[in-house]
């Protein structure tokens, strides 16, 4: 097993977890809004690694949620999560974001039926989602899409059977996937807490990134939106 510094700043949370041999031995989390994560995320890493060093805890890795997500929420995370693993001279992990929030349900058993799929959903914007679908043993049935949602988005897989949904994104399509094998998770956040699971997994798979050259998964370019002329705004 393995010490592993958790970083998360894929969605409005800001969360930063160690885990030392399974077991998540400090955690914060911030839920007022992706505008403080810069400067809540440097306070919570530098509480993680003192609360280490005060324990005589060797860091071995730092892993970072790596999208999609958030544009500027990935990019300070990534930027943190580098800056840590090169200082300190240990391995990079990039966890998915979507495969991330599966976590929890599958952690406190939400899900019981066998045939379920899961659909991890984050928030884009209007009618649209980050989404992917999964079995409950997290082999990927669909890869990630940026979906816009109706009534017959996922009806190949809900007229299979059950299908759980749940993430930020998945509140807006309560009343717009009204298949009766839908159903619907609420308050499921991507949390650093629950990353070493997967964390763990890539250190044994050996899936490191390089420290250089690594840039999280964005799905989309960033779009920085033009200001309007001094005159037009004048108008």
């Amino acid at each position: 097993m393995s010490c592993i510094l958790n970083i998360e700043t894929s969605t409005n949370v800001c969360s930063v977890a160690v885990s030392n041999d399974a077991e998540c031995i400090f955690n914060k989390e911030d839920h007022s809004g992706g505008p403080h994560h810069n400067e809540q995320l440097g306070t919570f890493i530098d509480e993680a690694l003192s609360f280490m060093d005060n324990h005589a805890i060797p860091l071995d890795a730092v892993a970072v949620s790596c999208g999609p997500g958030s544009y500027t929420g990935l990019r300070i995370g990534t930027s943190m999560a580098k800056g840590v693993a090169y200082g300190r001279d240990v391995k990079l992990i990039a966890v998915p974001t979507l495969e991330l929030l599966c976590v929890p349900v599958l952690l406190r058993e939400m899900v019981k039926e066998e045939n379920a799929l899961l659909v991890p959903m984050l928030d884009a914007r209007r009618m649209e989602v980050y989404a992917q679908v999964f079995t409950r043993a997290l082999k990927e049935v669909r890869p990630i899409q940026a979906d816009i949602v109706d009534a017959d988005t996922y009806k190949e897989y809900l007229d299979k059977g059950p299908v759980y949904f749940f993430g930020d994104g998945a509140k807006k399509c309560k009343d717009v996937i009204t298949h009766p094998n839908a159903h619907f998770i609420d308050n499921i956040d991507a949390l650093a807490k629950y990353m070493f699971p997967l964390a763990e997994k890539r250190i044994a798979l050996e899936q490191f990134e390089d420290v250089a050259y690594f840039v999280p998964f964005y799905l989309k370019d960033f779009v920085a939106k033009k200001s309007k002329p001094l005159l037009e705004i004048e108008k």
